[in-house]
């Protein structure tokens, strides 16, 4: 049986309290295994409060559809990335499982789409909440890669965030894009390449390239978007 809570005259599912909880259980289980300092802690407990508070005004009554559970299982996956990185200003990362972490994340990002369109439950909300998982993910990676390849590759995780902010001040931006295979492969390869440069199996002028690529793609399917919104805006 669902749990639900009433609060004045908004329904909330229990799912974002179950993502919350999910997100203790495994940083907990990456405690035993290679431990956690108070950093990761810390940085951990506060994502997983955010994504659950930022869930529940999302949802605002409506409940969780079946792909929307495994993206919020990725989700959960992407806080313990968040918290093994947060931990670095103290310890060295277990690689091991940061990568591994990391690579699970990005392959469920295959299956909560194939989900949604098996039991018809795509929405708006879940397609946004996987792209910010997806944004999430990228820019914490780019956190950890540019420790050893330079600050340059802050720039993968953050031009995302950097778009939404200008948007506040052009409007145009925010106006819908046409569905493009070119834009969703661009932001494909930008985690791929970054687990890469992460797991350091690479060269590190070969990774550097490798991660100099992935960059200017993004860097043209930015600049495509803009490009097209500008053409397209009303007035």
């Amino acid at each position: 049986m669902a749990i639900r809570i009433r609060c004045g005259a908004v329904t909330f599912g229990w799912g974002p309290f179950a993502g919350a909880a999910l997100q203790l259980v495994l940083l907990a289980l990456v405690w035993k295994v290679d431990g956690l300092g108070l950093a990761g802690w810390l940085s951990g407990s506060a994502y997983a409060i955010a994504l659950c508070g930022l869930l529940l005004v999302a949802l605002r009554g409506t409940r969780l559809g079946p792909a929307d559970v495994v993206t919020l299982t990725r989700a959960t996956l992407v806080g313990c990335v968040t918290a093994l990185v947060a931990d670095t200003v103290t310890r060295p990362a277990p690689t091991t499982t940061l990568v591994a972490l990391a690579s699970i994340a990005l392959a469920l990002d295959a299956v909560d789409g194939q989900v949604a369109r098996r039991t018809g439950t795509a929405s708006p909300l879940g397609a946004r909440f996987d792209m910010e998982v997806d944004a999430f993910l990228i820019l914490v990676l780019s956190v950890f890669v540019a420790r050893s390849l330079g600050p340059w590759v802050l720039a993968i995780g953050a031009m995302r965030y950097v778009f939404v902010a200008v948007s506040w001040f052009l409007p145009w931006l925010k106006a819908p894009l046409p569905p493009s295979m070119g834009r969703k492969t661009v932001a494909a390869v930008q985690g791929v390449v970054l687990v890469v440069a992460a797991a350091d199996v690479l060269p590190q002028t070969f990774a550097m390239l490798v991660t100099g690529l992935a960059l200017t793609s993004l860097c043209w399917s930015f600049g495509r978007d803009v490009t097209w919104l500008a053409r397209h805006r009303a007035g």
